[in-house]
């Protein structure tokens, strides 16, 4: 497969950085798009922003035994259940991906999923490294995009601003952002989170091209 950088369709992009209405893809044509990355580079906060400026893009809410964060909303931010209700999603094949993170588990409802892209509406995961994995195997052509910090610097800096968590924790999530950084190369494509709404802006564009990425790892600083 020949390789290609990052381009999306010139005036799709134009349109999403004025803040224009853009047309999506065909249904046919559409793919499950995934946003991962480590802990701490600001996921959370992009899919925060598409939520704002892009109601049309149907985000999938994980199911996870973590406890809420202050301001977390149950069935928005995610679905908060204790081990039983997981374990027994597990058995039942109701979990299109799951995995654990620093003692939570976290896993994306399969119905949901299958259902909105049935239908043809632009589907968005964000979800940990195992998971991308899982997907992978199970959706090949799914469009995997990596989420990376300016820096490692910057990254230790975001997880320890967030003052919710114990040292022993972040601790623990410093060491699995380093094993997460280095799968940057079993991605599509990679976008450094210098600023939210121009990695909204370039996931919208990709969602509007078929043709402006390919299965190669490609970096976008």
């Amino acid at each position: 497969m020949t390789e290609r950088s990052w381009s999306g369709d010139a005036r799709a992009r134009e349109a999403v950085r004025a803040g224009t209405k853009v047309d999506f893809l065909p249904s046919g044509e559409r793919r499950l798009t995934v946003l991962s990355g480590p802990s701490g580079v600001g996921k959370s906060t992009v899919v925060a922003e598409i939520r704002r400026a892009h109601p049309e893009v149907w985000l999938s809410v994980s199911v996870t035994t973590r406890r809420p964060r202050p301001g977390e909303v149950n069935g928005l931010h995610y679905f908060f259940v204790d081990g039983a209700e997981f374990d027994r999603l597990v058995e039942a094949g109701e979990l299109l991906e799951w995995a654990e993170f620093a003692g939570n588990r976290y896993g994306t409802p399969r119905a949901a999923v299958l259902d909105k892209l049935a239908a043809g509406v632009p589907t968005l995961l964000e979800i940990d490294l195992e998971g991308a994995r899982q997907v992978r195997r199970t959706m090949p052509d799914a469009l995997l995009v990596f989420l990376a910090p300016p820096t490692w610097e910057e990254l230790e800096k975001r997880l320890r601003g967030r003052g919710t968590e114990p040292e022993d924790v972040i601790a623990r999530r410093l060491e699995a952002g380093r094993i997460e950084m280095a799968a940057e190369k079993e991605f599509d494509l990679t976008l450094v989170n210098t600023d939210v709404k121009d990695v909204c802006h370039r996931l919208i564009a990709l969602m509007t091209d078929p043709l402006g990425v390919t299965t190669t790892t490609n970096r976008e600083v």
